[in-house]
């Protein structure tokens, strides 16, 4: 029977895809879809393939074997793991933001419809009063706004984040997954990876496990059991429930002497 719904138009696609480094593969026969308005995570260890799966959606490399399509005039914009950034680059938070605009643009001049633009999505993101202030003097939290804001001055119709909550306390991971969860009730279509399975990956609509190749894809409830996280992360992981939400625990059975 027909619901009437119509279905998610497709962003980016990946076929059969394969890809490495020095003859090493990283991803392995991967089959993906990002639909719009979707709000994905992907999960995995260090090593399984979850950074060159976004290079791969955003075009930064070409994949191997398979193929990768994206929707014709697709905007897509990237936010890197915080740890990779120059901390002591010598700008402000603003002009930071400033640097995400289209290449040919004379920087650091900006015309006042820019800067306007660039107070705006601050202000969206709560730190417009940090527009002049040094990167460095940021907090966690703050950081990971200021390149949430350089991503979203593009205007884009996909976010694609790398370990977004990697190196912050929890409030800060609270207060960055619930501005994602905004985002994208706004429209935005976001693919995040994680390897926090409880703090993020057990909240988001739709996850994918990732090593090499994809282990299960679906909601958190179809993902998070124990024979995909163990296929995934090579350990044995027991999932208990609280509040209807799935909670893991690493090394359960052997804790119990099982």
């Amino acid at each position: 029977m027909n619901s009437g719904r119509v279905p998610a138009e497709s962003l980016v696609e990946l076929e059969n895809v394969g890809f490495g480094y020095d003859r090493k593969p990283v991803l392995d026969g991967v089959t993906l879809s990002v639909k719009a308005g979707t709000f994905t995570g992907v999960v995995g260890p260090s090593g399984s393939g979850k950074t060159s799966l976004l290079r791969l959606l955003i075009g930064k490399v070409q994949p191997q074997r398979g193929r990768v399509s994206s929707k014709r005039g697709l905007t897509m914009a990237y936010v890197p793991q915080l740890e990779t950034v120059n901390w002591n680059f010598p700008v402000t938070v603003a002009e930071c933001v400033l640097m995400s605009r289209p290449q040919g643009l004379r920087w650091p001049w900006a015309s006042p419809a820019e800067r306007r633009a660039v107070n705006r999505t601050l202000d969206r993101l709560g730190i417009v009063d940090l527009a002049g202030r040094h990167i460095r003097e940021l907090s966690g939290g703050q950081q990971q706004r200021m390149f949430l804001a350089r991503a979203l001055l593009r205007g884009p119709e996909l976010m694609l984040l790398d370990e977004p909550t990697s190196g912050v306390d929890v409030k800060t991971r609270h207060e960055v997954l619930h501005l994602l969860g905004e985002l994208n009730d706004d429209g935005l279509s976001i693919v995040l990876t994680t390897h926090d399975l409880n703090g993020i990956a057990a909240h988001l609509p739709h996850l994918v496990a990732l090593r090499t190749r994809v282990i299960a894809q679906g909601t958190p409830a179809r993902v998070i059991q124990p024979d995909v996280l163990e296929a995934t992360f090579g350990a044995d992981m027991e999932v208990l429930s609280h509040a209807g939400m799935p909670i893991v625990v690493e090394g359960y059975r052997d804790a119990r002497g099982a």
